[in-house]
């Protein structure tokens, strides 16, 4: 899948690449509509109602990753609501192994995520991953999501790479598209962000469920 001899970089999303996208599954389309339902007087039904449109008109954007936002728009403290269920944060498997396997290649390793820094800080804070890589990057640094031409151009100034030597893994389509209009060669996506849920059939990039199958070939 991946000529190792040709990467030199090593780009990684976190949520549903190396963390388990059920927590973030479960926190917006259960526990944040639990929550504003308590607040609002409302039936979980009538909250999910009334949420769900919302989350998904915003999605894309650099909003929709902003916790200031959700905590504005929803009169909810949303950075203290993850913490709450924060026990819920876990690595997907073979991770750990694969970060220290390119850690001990000498390639470099970069995070680069949508999530609100809250959101980073607080999962670091729980998994300790950010000690495996040299550089870890929120969309929210400058100003424009992964899926906007303008985040790679960004990072491409602060952080020079080539693109035919790079590597990225993300769960998202959108983000993966975006990442090949700017000309990042090496690209592959994860079949099973959540572990609650079964696979999805990846078309238009290559695909794993999870990272023992690049470690097999590094």
């Amino acid at each position: 899948m991946i000529a190792w001899k040709n990467i030199e970089i090593v780009l990684l999303d976190m949520d549903g690449t190396l963390l388990d996208l059920n927590f973030d599954n479960y926190f917006w389309l259960e526990f944040v509509p639990q929550r504003f339902a308590e607040k609002n007087q409302l039936s979980l039904a009538q909250a999910k109602q009334q949420l769900i449109p919302q989350f998904k008109k915003m999605e894309g954007t650099l909003e929709w990753y902003c916790l200031d936002y959700w905590s504005d728009n929803l009169d909810l403290d949303i950075t203290a609501l993850k913490a709450e269920i924060s026990g819920l944060i876990s690595v997907l498997p073979h991770v750990v192994e694969f970060l220290d396997a390119i850690k001990q290649s000498s390639r470099k390793l970069i995070l680069v995520t949508n999530a609100h820094r809250n959101s980073l800080d607080l999962k670091m804070q729980k998994t300790c991953l950010q000690l495996f890589f040299d550089q870890v990057i929120s969309s929210h640094d400058y100003g424009f999501p992964k899926e906007d031409q303008r985040f790679w151009a960004r990072l491409q100034q602060q952080h020079p790479f080539d693109m035919d030597k790079t590597l990225l893994v993300d769960d998202s389509l959108a983000v993966l598209n975006a990442a090949k209009c700017y000309g990042i060669k090496h690209l592959v996506s994860i079949s099973q962000p959540d572990s609650k849920l079964e696979a999805r059939k990846i078309e238009g990039f290559p695909a794993i469920q999870d990272f023992r199958e690049l470690l097999l070939t590094l």
